[in-house]
């Protein structure tokens, strides 16, 4: 894993307070680059860091036919990171819930969640981790204004209604340096054969893709778009909005 890369981890960490003395944290192993990049960097931050705390990773299996981690196990075993493959019967479950020609992603995203959720309880995690990326919260900020009309992205860290807090070590991160550890370490991945829509008569989800390619042909034209975007996150301006609520009465 890169130095670049680890700083921007290392960074995001000390800035949102997210891992610190005694924490012990469950990470969301899906098998795609992202989360297999977070194991691994928080192995790196295991460690070197100057503090001590516990991991595990958890990969939600969803119920479907021929579903096999067996080489994610095996590659965390190499690795020295504990796994567990956590059965559920989200799939069964799904054949009613769904109806045909529907949107399937937010459906899953919440059952996957829920699984991993129940796992932390189980196992006394005060801690989840997620792999997503900077990307990944400009494409929700966006999303969230064109489709749902919210100014809303992805938070570093919050606590759940469960008790525990959600982590976002990669939140600084952008996809393609996730995507080049991938390569550049020749990674099995697991891509959307593991999707249980893939085995359902439904939707693509259309919105994030539409996202994704107008934010690349933005960055196209302006290679700095993406810096712009991260700068703006942290400098809000509350009382330029229409919102009264934000304002600060005692300038009106």
């Amino acid at each position: 894993m890169s130095k670049k890369l680890l700083k921007v981890i290392g960074k995001t960490n000390a800035e949102f307070r997210l891992i610190g003395e005694g924490d012990k944290v469950l990470v969301g192993l899906s098998g795609g680059k992202d989360s297999l990049s977070l194991v691994h960097a928080l192995k790196h931050m295991q460690r070197n860091a100057p503090f001590d705390f516990e991991f595990e990773a958890c990969t939600v299996k969803y119920g479907m036919p021929d579903e096999h981690y067996d080489f994610l196990s095996a590659h965390c075993a190499q690795y020295g990171i504990k796994h567990t493959v956590y059965d559920t019967n989200i799939f069964d479950v799904s054949q009613d819930a769904i109806r045909e020609n529907s949107s399937f992603c937010s459906y899953f995203s919440r059952m996957r969640r829920g699984a991993l959720y129940s796992f932390a309880q189980e196992g006394g995690f005060n801690k989840v981790a997620l792999g997503h990326h900077f990307d990944d919260t400009v494409e929700s900020f966006f999303m969230n204004m064109f489709y749902n009309g919210t100014m809303r992205a992805l938070a570093p860290i919050y606590k759940t209604g469960k008790g525990f807090h959600l982590i976002r070590p990669l939140i600084q991160v952008r996809e393609s340096q996730l995507r080049g550890f991938a390569m550049d370490n020749n990674l099995q991945v697991v891509g959307d054969e593991a999707c249980p829509a893939m085995l359902k008569d439904v939707k693509m989800p259309h919105a994030r893709a539409a996202t994704k390619e107008w934010l690349a042909g933005l960055e196209q034209k302006n290679s700095d778009i993406f810096k712009m975007i991260k700068a703006s996150f942290k400098h809000i301006h509350d009382d330029t909005f229409l919102d009264p609520e934000r304002w600060d009465r005692d300038d009106i």
